[in-house]
């Protein structure tokens, strides 16, 4: 009995931490995973992040990405470019204090100003080649006019 008592507080947990049910349906079609845990903070952008211990090693921080950063609608299009190198080093285990409480020690080395991957989007940077192609389309013979 006392378990079943446990299923179902862990139950309510997870619908009030999503916002009812309507929330739980949409966490788990927006990243098929459903996790109740403390808010650890909130970046730049908007990302949560979060952490239970009761999870196993690997699994036990996650963020929640933000639905909207810098204008473009991501509530579908997530991103592991979108978390900042900061909260990359506490997510992956790098250092266990969050940029919350330690700030990483700024560099001259390091850039200040986080980008996103940009890869396959228009906003990508294309050389120019300057090789000749080794392989030319066919242009069909023009007829004279008369």
């Amino acid at each position: 009995m006392a378990e079943y008592v446990q299923v179902m507080k862990r139950a309510l947990q997870q619908l009030g931490g999503h916002g009812g049910v309507r929330g739980v349906v949409m966490q788990l079609l927006r990243v098929n995973d459903l996790k109740t845990g403390m808010l650890v903070g909130i970046d730049k952008y908007g990302n949560k992040y979060y952490e239970d211990k009761r999870y196993f090693f690997g699994r036990h921080r996650w963020v929640i990405y933000t639905e909207e950063m810098n204008g473009k609608n991501t509530y579908w299009d997530m991103d592991g470019s979108m978390v900042p190198p900061e909260w990359h080093r506490w997510l992956h285990c790098t250092t266990e204090d969050p940029p919350t409480t330690h700030p990483p020690v700024p560099r001259k080395f390091i850039w200040q100003n986080h980008k996103f991957n940009l890869s396959g989007t228009p906003g990508q940077y294309v050389p120019y080649s300057t090789t000749r192609k080794k392989i030319h389309e066919w242009v069909p013979p023009s007829t004279p006019s008369k």
